[in-house]
């Protein structure tokens, strides 16, 4: 960190996305412009600049100078590597920290490496001096318990989703209108429908080439195992643990998950799903849709509506939206995806930073009003105006023919630092066929409870570093074996089982309780 003596003008003409002149001086923290180091590392970009170039200063990096006087100076390791956990491991030995380390999956670091000493605790740097993070939490405490670690400490204010749902199920309604069916309102139902799509010919090309469901992600093909009543994650991390009956356990080990699997993988044999569902990739979407071969998924609700938009010219009566999850074989309605009100994102102050007062205050500026609106929306001016007091996108943003995200991301909103989304943001592209779903979605209780991780002392993490890596990859090879068709998942049940606790599981989920119950209290 070093005190600049440059006039924040003369860094706003560094761009040619400028910030706008911002008189208010409310927000301020420091009289001269004070420079803090940063480590920033997320998927989108391994660095704290456009694309991770640090020479292309974010146009919402350049308005937060302006208005508090803070700069960012990107110093992110790892620019090399889109992997996010050797990125921060490289940091970490390199022992010469930033003055500020963030980006994406960063809470079991630092709520492992903070107790020892390599972050600085924000309890009693967020009670004395961040009025409005202060005010966030009071108001939702089990979100400060969930982000603490096991020493009690806070260490990181964390990234904080915005929203109720996130993914739904979405089918070919025109496609059932040709084959004059229903909306399958059960398992049951879903399967004589998904047949049909299979043999009926609804595209119109006298082929048997549709795909009744297909996934984007690999890991969707999963959320069938719900239409069973199992379970294939605890959160919006696929593969994650959940909470049963006041314990963790893992939706994996679990015998509705045996039983569930198994008629997975006979849909899969009989050509209801996706032959090419764990190699197509994400690009199955546009492609499926697109040559109107696919019938249905399970995907975000914004992104997927546009395709109405999209095709319309290109697939004749196209019409592919939002349809309530189908019963369960034992009568249940499930929407097992849910925005997770607390994410493993965000930002931390490193033992090295020799100005934490002002670090904090900057973090909690992302939590004020005008703060939020950038974090959000970008700039006011140049990607949205304000009307009637609400933050509407320009319509060269929203009309623009790209993902509305990706232009935030762009210009450094939406990025992986501590701050509160604000669900306006992502409403204003949400086509009408998929705001008529959520609608639908709101007239029955679809969503789960959500687990929102725990914390490990030195000697949970170990245990769990042990074992759970080589027991997830052989659940998933087991998983994957079983739905193309190697193995009975019936017959190899009781061997799965004593793999998986020869290997460790229950040691694992014994320091995931212990680690629950302190947290939590359970």
């Amino acid at each position: 960190m070093r005190i600049l003596k440059m006039a924040s003008i003369a860094i706003l003409g560094s761009t040619a996305l400028t910030a706008p002149a911002l008189a208010e001086d409310s927000h301020r923290i420091v009289d001269e412009p004070l420079e803090l180091s940063i480590h920033m590392h997320w998927p989108r970009a391994q660095g704290y600049g456009v694309g991770g170039d640090a020479n292309q200063i974010y146009p919402v990096e350049l308005a937060a100078r302006e208005l508090t006087g803070i700069h960012l100076i990107d110093e992110t390791s790892g620019k090399n590597t889109t992997d996010y956990n050797e990125a921060i491991n490289l940091l970490l030995a390199k022992g010469d920290m930033p003055d500020i380390v963030g980006g994406h999956r960063v809470k079991q670091p630092f709520n492992e490496f903070g107790p020892q000493g390599a972050f600085v605790p924000l309890n009693d740097l967020v009670a004395e001096h961040a009025p409005n993070i202060k005010a966030f939490f009071d108001a939702r405490p089990e979100l400060w318990s969930s982000i603490a670690a096991y020493d009690g400490n806070v260490y990181y204010i964390p990234y904080l989703p915005d929203g109720k749902y996130g993914r739904a199920w979405f089918i070919r309604q025109d496609w059932l209108d040709k084959l004059g069916l229903e909306q399958p309102q059960n398992v049951d139902e879903l399967y004589e429908v998904f047949k049909a799509f299979r043999d009926n010919d609804p595209n119109g090309n006298g082929v048997q080439d549709e795909i009744p469901y297909f996934g984007r992600d690999w890991e969707e093909v999963l959320r069938l195992l719900t239409l069973w009543d199992a379970r294939t994650s605890g959160s919006d991390t696929y593969h994650d643990f959940y909470v049963k009956d006041g314990k963790i356990a893992h939706p994996y080990s679990q015998e509705a998950y045996r039983d569930a699997m198994a008629n997975l993988a006979q849909w899969y044999k009989e050509g209801l799903i996706d032959a090419e569902i764990f190699t197509r990739g994400s690009s199955s979407r546009d492609y499926l849709l697109g040559e109107n071969l696919g019938g249905a998924t399970h995907d975000w609700f914004a992104s997927t509506s546009g395709y109405n938009v999209a095709l319309a010219d290109k697939v004749d009566g196209f019409n592919f939206i939002p349809f309530l999850p189908p019963a369960s074989a034992n009568g249940v309605r499930m929407e097992e995806h849910r925005r997770i009100p607390v994410k493993p994102d965000g930002w931390a102050i490193s033992h090295t930073n020799e100005n934490p007062v002002e670090t904090i205050k900057y973090f909690d500026f992302w939590f004020t009003e005008q703060g939020s609106l950038l974090a959000n929306f970008g700039i006011e001016g140049q990607t949205y105006d304000m009307v009637d007091g609400e933050p509407i996108y320009k319509d060269e943003v929203l009309n623009s023919g790209r993902a509305v995200n990706a232009q935030m991301w762009e210009v450094g909103s939406q990025i992986q630092r501590g701050y509160p989304q604000d669900y306006r943001y992502e409403w204003q592209w949400t086509r009408d066929s998929a705001r008529k779903g959520i609608e639908l979605y709101d007239t029955q209780d679809l969503l789960v409870d959500l687990f929102l991780g725990v914390a490990f002392n030195k000697d949970e993490q170990a245990v769990y570093d042990k074992h759970w890596p080589s027991i997830e990859t052989y659940m998933l090879e087991r998983q994957q074996a079983w739905i193309l068709g190697t193995g009975d998942i019936v017959a190899d049940w009781d061997d799965y089982m004593a793999a998986l606790n020869k290997m460790g599981l229950e040691d694992v989920l014994e320091v995931m309780n212990s680690a629950y119950a302190r947290q939590y209290g359970g």
